[in-house]
């Protein structure tokens, strides 16, 4: 995979999926990331294909948040296979809203095989915009399609009423700096907007009377929901940020994506610390068993491939693009079930400290 200009590389002929007795249950925690989000969308299409594993709950982010809701959404209010349709007709319906806008690969970028609009010159004056001034500026009326999109696929009074899967979506104070988790109980549409908004982009999102900002702030995503809401000891997340990068950036957007790589990253990485070293604690004999239960974590990504692409390449929805994230998640997940089935529920698959160093 070359860096900088990203090429496809031919996907992987899936393997004869193994029939496995009963369902094994996992909660899982789904990272923002703009379009690269798709790559989350292929992993929660190959979970909801068969009954390998059954999803007790979901903590997601901004565009992470948007695949949660929806899942959970198709799940309580019909079935897997209902929830498959919906992420499908999201990710087709932002691809065509892109298609309508000028923030899309140029004829130079797609003879070049960029994915980060290298040779638009709409995308660089977007960009230029959002430096010398704020939305409230450039945007007064806080204008944002994806409003209107999620309301065409999400009824919220009945989202509220699921019972099957549990969900919790972040945001950030804005004053305060802190992470506030909102439950599926509560949610509207208000309080997933806050979830991804960007606040170089959009207003910021106003719930009962404090404003927010996108929740990878503080919490990308936040697993403590996981753990105390939900009976499950195995939770699975699905990393779109690329941890590591060999490239050290040299350009300004390049320098800009890094630092919030960096950022997005850093709380989850404080969490997933903590929770390994309670587990440690606890295989010691040094805390109480009966206070504490052992978390299991588990970790899907695709960071030589997503690495491979650039900064802007986040706000690339052109849907051949799109699809072949999907497929390199879907890809990603059936090799993980294939490599770690039998490691949910007994112990973690994830390098907790080969990550951390």
């Amino acid at each position: 995979m070359a860096k900088g200009n990203s090429i496809f590389l031919p996907m992987a002929v899936n393997k004869k999926k193994k029939v496995r007795a009963g369902a094994k249950k996992i909660s899982l925690a789904l990272q923002g990331g703009g379009t690269h989000a798709a790559f989350t969308w292929g992993c929660l299409d190959r979970f909801l294909e068969d009954d390998a594993v059954e999803i007790e709950g979901i903590s997601g982010v901004s565009a992470g948040a948007m695949n949660a809701a929806l899942l959970v959404y198709g799940v309580n209010a019909d079935s897997k296979q209902e929830a498959r349709k919906l992420l499908e007709s999201f990710w087709r319906k932002v691809s065509t809203l892109a298609s309508m806008s000028p923030f899309q690969p140029t004829i130079m970028d797609r003879m070049f095989g960029n994915k980060d609009f290298t040779f638009s010159p709409s995308f660089y004056a977007l960009d230029y915009l959002t430096r010398l001034f704020s939305p409230y500026q450039f945007n007064f009326f806080d204008l944002n399609p994806m409003r209107d999109l999620l309301g065409e696929l999400l009824d919220f009074s009945e989202l509220r009423k699921g019972k099957k899967i549990d969900l919790f979506i972040n945001a950030s104070n804005v004053k305060t700096g802190k992470p506030r988790v909102f439950k599926k109980k509560e949610l509207d549409m208000e309080m997933l907007m806050a979830s991804g908004c960007l606040p170089f982009l959009s207003k910021s999102v106003e719930v009962d009377g404090e404003f927010y900002w996108d929740g990878g702030y503080s919490g990308n995503p936040a697993l403590r929901p996981l753990i105390k809401e939900t009976d499950t000891s195995d939770i699975v997340i699905i990393q779109v940020n690329p941890l590591n990068n060999e490239d050290v950036p040299l350009k300004a957007q390049e320098i800009l994506n890094r630092v919030n790589e960096i950022s997005f990253n850093n709380s989850l990485l404080r969490e997933v610390g903590c929770i390994s070293l309670i587990s440690e604690l606890i295989a010691a004999g040094k805390l109480k068993s009966s206070l504490y239960r052992q978390i299991n974590l588990h970790m899907i990504e695709a960071e030589d491939i997503m690495t491979g692409f650039g900064p802007a390449s986040k706000f690339n929805a052109d849907w051949d693009f799109l699809i072949h994230l999907k497929e390199t998640g879907r890809q990603a997940a059936d090799d993980w079930l294939e490599n770690n089935y039998e490691k949910i529920g007994e112990k973690s698959s994830l390098d907790v400290e080969g990550l951390l160093k």
